[in-house]
């Protein structure tokens, strides 16, 4: 389905191309750049597929070399087949005719290619089930792996003997999956998946840089050692990439609302002296292998833009992001916290945070 899907989006870019009209381009973003930072934000669960090669670690055979490989070569082809098809679409009808329910297929039809819409019908068809798949796939990994854990009841964890695949997850994913799509429609998930993937990135960047940071030298000199007085580097860390994530948050306020672009400035100003303590104060590890470069430079300017994105979500969004946070909280302060365990094969127990080095990450 994946081949017969990306073979008709490769044939509308081609069939597409010929007819292109480049006026239509003119001007090229017609109400300014906020409509499309905009869109941008809320149309980003169009690109959270390679988390799906993330997730796939447990069925790799040399996951340090393929896993890389897989999230960039499929960034990489889908961003560019969504740019093709962007231009091929606008370039074919003008924007305010495409409209909202089926925009490829009604550009084909204003053309004449009736033929052409109805096959993107039918990929339409093949990208729903492979979504569907793939969504069955990688959130019941996540389940099991929680349920390892015992961040969650131990039946997630449940191995089916003849297949070999977490059965309770995904009928448990299969069932949630069904009951959103039934109650919600579309622009209100996309919301909350945009929004749920904005903060988890963002949290998967300050993880990077909180395990890089080398605290061995400083137990050797005693400086974090305790009994201390005021704030640890560690702590020091944890309180900047808050600050970051605060005024990058803001600027996205100021710049969704037409602020003044003094307070914008200021904000900025202030996320580069936060950023200082991070570059000069902070020893970093390096693993070996495939790891996130540039540390910390990169994973806190992700943070900062996540949390601009953020910004130009609707309020409800917010609101629907923080109600679920709560549950996933709850759920953590009254079950996980007291069933995790520091040692998965052996079953041991312990209300600790769950901690893992930086060598067995090699984030």
């Amino acid at each position: 389905m994946t081949i017969a899907k990306v073979s008709i989006v490769l044939m509308v870019i081609a069939v597409g191309s010929f007819e292109v009209d480049t006026s239509n381009w003119t001007p090229f973003t017609p109400n300014g750049l906020t409509p499309v930072i905009t869109g941008a934000t809320v149309v980003f669960f169009a690109y959270v597929g390679f988390d799906a090669v993330a997730n796939s670690a447990e069925e790799c055979k040399n996951p340090q070399r393929d896993l890389p490989i897989g999230i960039l070569v499929s960034l990489f082809v889908c961003a560019g087949l969504y740019v093709a098809v962007c231009f091929v679409v606008t370039g074919m009808v003008p924007y305010i005719n495409l409209g909202g329910d089926a925009p490829l297929a009604n550009a084909f039809m204003d053309k004449g290619l009736n033929f052409v819409s109805i096959l993107i019908s039918v990929g339409a068809v093949c990208g729903l089930t492979t979504t569907v798949l793939v969504g069955l796939y990688v959130q019941s990994r996540l389940y099991l792996g929680l349920g390892r854990d015992g961040l969650l009841p131990a039946f997630f964890a449940k191995i089916d003997a003849h297949h070999q695949t977490p059965v309770t997850a995904q009928v448990w994913v299969g069932s949630v999956a069904a009951i959103l799509a039934g109650f919600f429609n579309v622009s209100h998930l996309s919301h909350i998946l945009s929004v749920g993937c904005l903060a988890s990135y963002s949290i998967v960047c300050a993880c990077v840089v909180m395990l890089r940071i080398n605290t061995e030298n400083q137990w050797q000199d005693g400086e974090d050692q305790l009994p201390q007085k005021g704030l640890t580097r560690w702590n020091e860390a944890v309180l900047c990439m808050l600050g970051i994530s605060l005024c990058g948050f803001l600027v996205g306020l100021c710049y969704r609302t037409g602020g003044p672009v003094t307070y914008e400035i200021v904000l900025l100003v202030i996320m580069g002296l936060l950023l200082i303590p991070l570059l000069t104060r902070q020893e970093y590890r390096r693993p070996s292998g495939f790891a996130c470069p540039w540390v910390p430079l990169l994973p806190v300017l992700s943070i900062g833009f996540n949390m601009f994105l953020f910004a130009q979500l609707h309020w409800e969004a917010w609101v629907r992001f923080g109600v679920v946070t709560a549950i996933a909280v709850l759920v953590y302060a009254f079950y996980g916290q007291y069933n995790a365990t520091t040692n998965a094969s052996s079953g041991e127990h312990s209300p600790l945070y769950h901690q893992a080095s930086v060598e067995d990450l090699d984030t």
